[in-house]
């Protein structure tokens, strides 16, 4: 059960009715953005910083790796639904999304985004020069490690706002446990 509400439109203020309304038209009136609904300033804020996010370098296929490293470690049932779902969706073969929840990849770059986003998480954002080092000698750049950081705290609040809130799947359920 939610502990926020999970509103319907017409119980939102009119900010968050007018972002709902354009969720809807886009059949992504999700259950988190529900709860999120609660602030317009947090539902605007996710959504600006998820389409921004969007136009970076780093493509889906890396971002939803991302996304499943992030949401596995922080055992984010809701988040590793919907995670499971747009990662194939822009890609990702069943392989490729098990090894993105166990923090690696096939693929060079994605298996360096993924590597680094965990120890952002294990360290608390305080990796070594030596995994930064690491990460450089990979495949990424500057810019692709900043866009590393930034989608593991994208997906840290989406994680803790689901785990916090109880939010209701609204994707097909995913193990949260792969061992």
């Amino acid at each position: 059960m939610p502990r926020l509400k999970t509103l319907e439109k017409s119980q939102a203020d009119p900010k968050s009715q007018a972002i709902m309304s354009e969720l809807e038209s886009k059949k992504m009136l999700l259950n988190i953005f529900r709860g999120m609904a609660n602030s317009p300033a947090v539902l605007d804020a996710f959504l600006k910083f998820s389409g921004a996010l969007q136009q970076g370098k780093l493509d889906a296929k890396i971002r939803h790796a991302i996304a499943l490293t992030v949401a596995q470690c922080n055992s984010t049932g809701y988040c590793l639904a919907a995670h499971t779902v747009l990662g194939k969706g822009a890609g990702l073969d069943d392989a490729a999304i098990r090894d993105a929840r166990l923090g690696k990849s096939a693929d060079r770059k994605t298996n360096a985004a993924v590597k680094l986003a965990g120890q952002l998480l294990a360290s608390h954002g305080g990796v070594s020069d030596a995994d930064a080092a690491a990460a450089r000698s990979a495949g990424l750049d500057d810019g692709d490690i900043a866009e590393v950081i930034a989608n593991v705290a994208l997906n840290l609040f989406t994680n803790y706002f689901n785990n916090f809130n109880q939010s209701e799947v609204d994707f097909p359920k995913v193990p949260v446990d792969i061992s």
